[in-house]
């Protein structure tokens, strides 16, 4: 059962990445684009479905405090003030998506849109330092400072999820835009995604620095880790090559990145488990009663059945290219899905 809920942890985290992780990054990318109307075209896409990708990060809490609760206890209040930080980001685009949506022009709600989407980008890098800090525990609970997720690191991992945040953003609106907004993504997320690469390689050089090192002392870990980077390494090549304007692959650079994500989790994973909290908090260590595990997986396990048939339909309704936006309106799709 542990094993099962780790790894249930490990869905909602890579789901949340790959679909909240695109919508931050348009929300980003609105902050560099001075078309009002094709600002307008990317916060539409956005709010077709971002209530329902965030739903993963609510999961996440929810799996992450009911079954390791002595984890979450520990990475709380180490996080704490990155994590407010990402709640004040995520309230404000939420409001300002809905704001901005139902009565444009409305660019000072736009702006906020683009603030929040970075804030929350940023915050969500630096409470991911926390998976490579010394985290110690007494009596059972955490005992540091509340600023112990400010360092170094933490600048360094925030930049990298916000840039790949950004390129993820621009590799949806190649896929799902025409034009010059499709010639604009392309371009600019060259940029984002190599800046990714650079940041993400910086991560995992500086990792070894930290209270967390990959632990890849056997073949077997050696050879997990080593196939899951190089299906990363595959992946963000494809994405980068795809993503030039003249590629009419325009859905590859979306699929190459989020294989390059997916890939790169799962080797930290390979490296790091049963390691949930530095130095030496397991998963076995902090796992809830089996009793609790068993009530709770009912409950849990019906809801991810439902989200993923929300996914699916609110990409299937809203599924092809968009051409515009009708004033005053959610973005209109063309209604055939673009297998390019």
């Amino acid at each position: 059962m542990t094993v099962i809920w780790f790894a249930l942890i490990l869905l909602c985290l890579l789901m949340y990445v790959v679909f909240d992780g695109y919508d931050l990054g348009i929300g980003i990318a609105t902050l560099a684009e001075r078309d009002g109307q094709r600002r307008r075209e990317m916060l539409e896409l956005v709010a077709v479905a971002w209530d329902g990708n965030e739903t993963w990060l609510v999961l996440l809490g929810v799996c992450l405090w009911a079954g390791f609760p002595l984890a979450f206890g520990t990475i709380l209040p180490h996080a704490f003030l990155p994590l407010i930080v990402m709640l004040f980001g995520l309230i404000v685009r939420g409001v300002a998506v809905e704001m901005a949506s139902q009565r444009p022009p409305a660019p000072r709600w736009e702006k906020a849109f683009g603030i929040g989407s970075l804030v929350a980008a940023l915050a969500q890098g630096a409470a991911a330092s926390t998976l490579a800090a010394d985290l110690r525990v007494t009596g059972g609970a955490y005992n540091g400072s509340a600023f112990g997720a400010l360092s170094c690191y933490s600048v360094l991992t925030a930049l990298a999820v916000a840039a790949g945040y950004l390129a993820l953003g621009y590799a949806y609106l190649k896929w799902k835009t025409a034009g010059e907004l499709r010639v604009t993504a392309g371009r600019r997320g060259r940029g984002a995604g190599l800046a990714a690469v650079i940041l993400g390689a910086g991560c995992l050089g500086a990792v070894n620095a930290t209270a967390a090192p990959l632990n890849l002392g056997s073949p077997v870990r050696i050879a997990g880790f080593a196939g899951l980077m190089a299906f990363a390494a595959a992946g963000a090549a494809m994405a980068l090559v795809t993503l030039r304007p003249g590629s009419p692959l325009d859905a590859l650079p979306m699929w190459g990145l989020a294989i390059a994500a997916v890939a790169l989790f799962l080797a930290v994973v390979t490296a790091r488990y049963p390691v949930l909290v530095p130095p030496s908090l397991t998963a076995a260590g902090s796992v809830s009663p089996s009793r609790t595990m068993e009530f709770l997986a009912i409950g849990i396990g019906l809801d991810v059945p439902l989200i993923l048939f929300y996914h699916w339909y609110a990409h299937y309704a809203f599924r092809g290219k968009t051409y515009g936006v009708p004033h005053g309106s959610h973005a209109e799709s063309t209604g055939a899905s673009d297998d390019h």
